[in-house]
């Protein structure tokens, strides 16, 4: 019998998905850390995309206190969270074939370019469709998903693929298929899904990488302070300046 509550079921299954991310995706955080220090290297410029709740990790690395300031969210109207009413109508836009390329071609990105993107699910057009445009276009991607899904669900959209079949580089945040970490008597429906928590931390892992490899080329990383400590607008005012040509969330 479990006499954990659930709170500390949920944290255990977090924390351990954590430890498994850690343990299993090293050489791919490197990848990708190593990727976005180049980009940054050469002047280039970094994108983060997701759909629903997919988009929370990527928004997470905009516009960040210890985030890098070239970082810049690159959106699709109606599924950037829950920003629309009915929510349901941004689940439906995911599968318009069509849409993710005309964003991408009337956004500033281009080759040499970095872009993110995140889908937990990695199925459906949207994200598919983004990461095979974007390789076309000569941009870097990085896919961030769950690999489970590819081989226990099946692909929802025309090319009959999932994201991973498209990226350069494909983090793996071990989510199983369902996204919810507990059952419990008297609860129909699994519940306390944990693919933000684990998936920002992956974002996270990666970002500190790129900062770190790029201190180490003696490159002073493009990072945000925070606005809430001394000194902290100054000093964001200036990396803002000095980057203003890579940043288009400003």
């Amino acid at each position: 019998m479990d006499d954990r509550t659930p709170a500390d079921r949920f944290f255990d299954a977090a924390a351990a998905l954590l430890a498994r991310v850690r343990d299993e995706e090293g050489p791919g955080i490197a990848a990708a850390g190593e990727a976005i220090a180049d980009a940054v290297a050469g002047g280039r410029r970094l994108f983060a995309f997701g759909a629903g709740h997919s988009s929370l990790a990527a928004q997470d690395t905009v516009y960040r206190a210890g985030g890098l300031a070239v970082m810049n969210l690159l959106t699709v109207p109606g599924t950037t969270g829950v920003d629309v009413r009915p929510a349901t109508l941004g689940s439906a836009l995911e599968r318009v074939e069509g849409l993710a390329a005309t964003v991408l071609d009337t956004s500033p990105a281009a080759a040499g370019d970095v872009l993110v993107i995140i889908s937990l699910s990695g199925r459906n057009t949207l994200p598919v469709e983004m990461a095979r445009h974007a390789r076309e276009r000569g941009l870097t991607v990085v896919g961030v998903t769950s690999v489970a899904y590819a081989t226990s669900t099946s692909p929802r959209n025309a090319s009959g693929t999932f994201l991973k079949d498209h990226c350069d580089i494909v983090l793996d945040n071990k989510i199983a298929v369902g996204d919810a970490e507990l059952t419990g008597e008297g609860i129909a429906a699994p519940f306390a899904p944990a693919s933000t928590v684990v998936t920002s931390a992956l974002m996270q892992a990666v970002m500190a990488t790129a900062a770190r490899s790029l201190a180490a080329r003696g490159i002073e990383p493009p990072l945000l302070r925070s606005g809430n400590v001394d000194g902290g607008t100054e000093w964001n005012r200036r990396v803002i300046a000095e980057n203003a040509d890579r940043i288009f969330w400003h």
